[in-house]
C-alpha cells in the first residue's frame, strides 16, 4: 500500500500550468486534470468563449483560471499570453502544449500552404511558446514542459505525412530543448498518444473506418480523454523531477508490435 508521503509527489498545490488548446477535447480534459491535482490554470486557445468555459470549470473545483485567447501562430500573441499569465500569477511551472492537428490528405493533392500550416501549428508553436516561457524558467531554475506529440511520431501512416513528420519533429524537438535545459533544472517531456476518442476524433469512429482504426489496437478499443489526464499530473509533478527527454506511448499497445 503506498503511503500519503509517495501520494502528495503528484500533487501540483502551488504550480502554475499553462494549457494550450484548452477550449475542448484532450486540453480540455488535461486542464481539469492538472486543476484537480491543485493546480491554477492558464487556459489557453484562440476561441474567448470556449477557454471560458473550461475556466469555469477549473473554478468550480476550487482552483483559479486564467482564459486566455491566443493565436500560437503568431509570436507576438504567445508572448502577449505569456505575459497575461505572469501578470495574473506571478509564475509559470508548467506549459503543456497540447495546440495541434492536421489533414488526412494524400501528400501530392495537398498544397504548400496546407503543408506550411500542420507544421507550423505542431512545431513552430512549441518554438514560439517556450522561447516565451524560457527566460522565465531560466531564472527561476524551475519548470517543466510537457509536448503532446503523437504515436504517429514514431510510426508512420499513409495520407498524414504532414502530420507525422510534424509529430516525429516534437519528439526530436523535446530531446534537444531537455539536453539544452537540463543544466537549468527545467525538464522537457512528450507523450506520444494513440487513438483518443474526442468530439473531433468522433467524425472518424463513429463510422465504418473507425471500425477499422479500432480494430489495429491491441486492447481493442479507443482510449478516453479522462486517461491521459493522470500522466500530465505525473510529468507535471515532483513525482518526474528526474525524468526529462523522454516520451510516453499510450496507445493501446499499438507501437509495441
Amino acid at each position: 500500500m503506498m503511503s500519503d508521503g509517495v501520494l502528495n509527489k503528484f500533487r501540483l498545490d502551488g504550480r502554475v500550468c499553462i494549457v494550450t488548446g484548452a477550449s475542448r477535447g484532450l486540453g480540455r480534459a488535461i486542464a481539469i486534470a492538472v486543476a484537480e491535482a491543485g493546480a491554477d490554470v492558464a487556459a489557453v486557445a484562440r476561441s474567448q468563449q470556449a477557454i471560458e468555459e473550461t475556466a469555469q470549470a477549473i473554478q468550480e473545483r476550487g482552483r483559479k483560471a486564467l482564459a486566455v485567447s491566443c493565436d500560437v501562430h503568431d509570436s507576438g500573441s504567445v508572448n502577449k499570453m505569456v505575459e497575461d499569465v505572469l501578470n495574473e500569477f506571478g509564475r509559470i511551472d508548467v506549459v503543456i502544449n497540447n495546440a495541434g492537428g492536421g489533414d488526412m490528405k494524400p501528400i501530392v493533392e495537398m498544397s504548400e500552404d496546407e503543408w506550411l500550416r500542420i507544421v507550423d501549428l505542431n512545431v513552430n508553436a512549441l518554438f514560439r511558446i517556450c522561447k516565451a516561457v524560457g527566460p522565465h524558467m531560466i531564472e527561476r531554475r524551475q519548470g517543466k514542459i510537457i509536448n503532446m506529440s503523437s504515436m504517429y511520431g514514431l510510426v508512420g501512416e499513409k495520407n498524414v505525412t504532414a502530420y507525422c513528420a510534424s509529430k516525429g519533429a516534437i519528439i526530436q524537438f523535446t530531446r534537444a530543448l531537455a539536453l539544452e535545459w537540463a543544466e537549468h533544472n527545467i525538464t522537457v517531456n512528450a507523450l506520444a498518444p494513440g487513438y483518443i476518442y474526442t468530439e473531433r476524433t468522433s467524425r472518424v469512429f463513429d463510422t465504418e473506418l473507425g471500425n477499422a482504426f479500432i480494430s489495429r489496437v491491441p486492447l481493442g478499443r479507443i482510449g478516453k480523454t479522462e486517461e491521459l489526464g493522470p500522466l500530465v499530473v505525473y510529468l507535471a509533478s515532483s513525482a518526474s523531477d528526474y525524468m526529462t527527454g523522454s516520451v510516453i506511448v499510450m496507445d493501446g499497445g499499438q507501437t509495441a508490435g
